[in-house]
């Protein structure tokens, strides 16, 4: 559409019309929705049930698990879906304690917010409290942050004694949703990283059974029967002969993948694709594991970037694992992956 305006000497000057934005953010109670209407994808985020991203839709279509009708149903009885959150630490341990700086903690059962033999997933999945401070758009992506204090919650600091400060920023650019977190330790003690985060992915055309997977990875972490790592690995290729494209339908996956293949910018790409759609999960250098959960008779598949492998405070404790990271006292900790989604 152009914009016209007659001039003396009945000269007719023609101009573009604004362009309609691309990126939009907005607040709509308690969802925070980005849009990018080129690539027509829209992004959904429940600050206040875990400032959970709970959908990717391109084209209408949805590329995440999340199998209910209302954030109220979710409410009623939460369960994993989306792209929860996992902290202060992801996965399992092997006790009802955690070890830091050569200390152990054990939790404090009775509190009832750590629960089971094998406590997995942290505590933090689903809470209220994260504050939602930045809800924008420019020519260029659509984002929100929302910042999480950790150490405002006594029945937190009990289990986990380190005061730190959370920050999620979702941000929609070209297409692609990057999850930035940035944690502020502001204890006076090093506090060892161990989040990571727990997506349901699905395409939306194809049943699991037909799709295949890459992954980027050179070894696998062989486990104990309760899920844990033992110490010892193998090369990915003994596990999945075809790394870059194996087939869904003859694994049933929950395995923790190390020693990621990464290119010039220290990024990985593991990736799930079917028929002509394909999903990527790219993740920064400080993720330092990926896990795969793919049950036999699921309608999805988590590809779940870790800043650490299962068990990781434990296991870096007994020697096990060498790459445990941690943040000094008032330092930061920081990193991003990107979910990018290619449906016709």
């Amino acid at each position: 559409m152009k914009i016209c305006a007659a001039l003396a000497l009945a000269i007719t000057i023609c101009l573009p019309a604004p362009a309609a934005a691309e990126y939009t953010a907005r607040r709509d109670g308690d969802v925070v929705r980005l849009q990018d209407t080129r690539t027509d994808t829209t992004v959904s985020i429940a600050p206040s049930v875990g400032n959970m991203a709970f959908e990717l839709k391109v084209k209408g279509r949805d590329v995440l698990h999340w199998p209910f009708a209302s954030l109220d149903e979710f409410r009623a009885r939460p369960a994993m879906s989306g792209i929860p959150f996992l902290g202060p630490w992801a996965n399992r341990l092997d006790e009802q304690a955690f070890y830091a700086n050569g200390t152990k903690y054990a939790f404090d059962m009775g509190l009832g917010n750590v629960r089971g033999a094998i406590p997995i997933h942290g505590f933090l999945t689903t809470n209220t409290h994260w504050e939602v401070v930045e809800v924008k758009a420019d020519a260029n992506a659509a984002w929100a942050t929302s910042r999480l204090e950790f150490f405002r919650q006594p029945a937190w600091m009990k289990q986990w004694p380190f005061a730190h400060t959370i920050e999620i920023t979702h941000r929609l650019q070209d297409g692609a949703l990057e999850i930035h977190t940035r944690i502020v330790n502001q204890s006076d003690e090093a506090m060892p990283i161990a989040i990571g985060f727990h997506p349901y992915f699905r395409l939306p055309g194809s049943p699991r059974d037909q799709w295949t997977i890459a992954v980027a990875a050179r070894t696998r972490w062989l486990l104990t029967p309760q899920k844990i790592p033992s110490g010892e690995t193998e090369p990915i290729d003994r596990f999945l002969p075809k790394p870059s494209a194996a087939p869904l339908a003859e694994y049933n996956l929950d395995d923790v993948f190390g020693d990621l293949v990464r290119d010039a910018q220290g990024r990985a790409t593991m990736s799930v694709s079917g028929g002509a759609e394909r999903l990527d999960v790219v993740v920064g250098p400080n993720y330092r594991a990926v896990v795969i959960w793919a049950p036999k008779g699921s309608t999805f598949i988590c590809i779940e970037p870790m800043a650490g492998i299962t068990d990781a405070v434990n296991l870096a404790q007994k020697g096990t694992y060498k790459e445990l990271q941690t943040v000094a006292p008032r330092g930061t900790w920081e990193e991003s992956f990107w979910v990018r989604p290619r449906l016709n």
